[in-house]
């Protein structure tokens, strides 16, 4: 017979198996603060935007292809609705522009717009010319690493890994040095959008009705609709993007807050200035 304490070290040894068993995205940890689109079944359609030249319509391709690959969404790619490079958005979609938006110190950027707490309603993402037309940026493993990496936010996920030094773990939603093999999502990614869409709404924001800039849904069920002032704001630089929620040599998480659950976040990839 075994005693207590060997009985207790059994029950673990046993939990500690079933627990290796289970599939990966219970182990998901990468999730952007829950936000998610509402959405009423799996796998739902997310149209981004294409208001890129042509030097980045491989790019943007590459990334919808990566991220339609989940087994709880696609993403397919519709002529852009955004008008000029401040990239407004569009609701129930992600509007995708590239600029030369000047040495202000930031690569890529993406942003959501919440409503009812966790309801991502819109998206944009920007990527900055200014860097990508230098020698240090201007290749396809880091337009790759940024594009996949600011979609990937407008999906719900945060990143994995913050630190530039550690060894690349095959994703781009880890910071790195070296791209090259920081190109497009990894089975972690796909597991954490298992997760993050696990549960089914009553309503969704997904799909557009409306005019672009006004943070409604698609009219099946109820939405929360966003104040005016959401969609009024320009979000040209830090000045406008509220307070800073996080912020490292690499990269900055800033939330525009309107209250009532509605808020605006910005993520950002600062640009390596000193080795250009």
């Amino acid at each position: 017979m075994f005693s207590l304490s060997r009985r207790h070290s059994a029950v673990a040894v046993a939990v500690a198996c079933v627990i290796a068993m289970l599939p990966s995205v219970a182990l998901a940890n990468h999730s952007w603060g829950g936000y998610h689109w509402a959405r009423t079944s799996n796998p739902f359609d997310l149209k981004l935007g294409d208001n890129v030249s042509s030097q980045w319509d491989p790019i943007l391709a590459t990334t919808s292809s990566d991220w339609t690959q989940s087994t709880v969404l696609n993403t397919s790619i519709v002529a852009g609705q955004a008008k000029g490079k401040n990239c407004r958005p569009t609701a129930g979609r992600v509007e995708v522009c590239n600029a030369a938006y000047g040495n202000n110190g930031w690569l890529g950027l993406a942003q959501i717009w919440i409503t009812g707490g966790t309801h991502i309603t819109q998206g944009a993402v920007k990527n900055n010319d200014t860097y990508f037309n230098t020698a240090q940026y201007n290749t396809t493993a880091w337009r790759n690493l940024v594009m996949c990496q600011e979609v990937g936010h407008t999906l719900g996920l945060d990143h994995q890994d913050e630190t530039f030094g550690n060894p690349n773990l095959g994703t781009c939603m880890d910071y790195t040095n070296d791209p090259s093999t920081n190109q497009h999502p990894n089975q972690h990614d796909y597991d954490e959008l298992e997760f993050i869409y696990a549960h089914l709404d009553s309503s969704t924001t997904v799909g557009q009705i409306a005019g672009p800039g006004n943070g409604q849904g698609n009219g099946q069920g109820a939405v929360h609709a966003a104040p005016p002032a959401m969609s009024q704001i320009d979000l040209d630089g830090p000045g406008q993007w509220g307070r800073i929620v996080r912020e490292s040599k690499h990269n900055a998480l800033y939330e525009l807050d309107f209250g009532n659950g509605n808020k605006i976040f910005t993520f950002v990839i600062w640009a390596d200035e000193g080795e250009e």
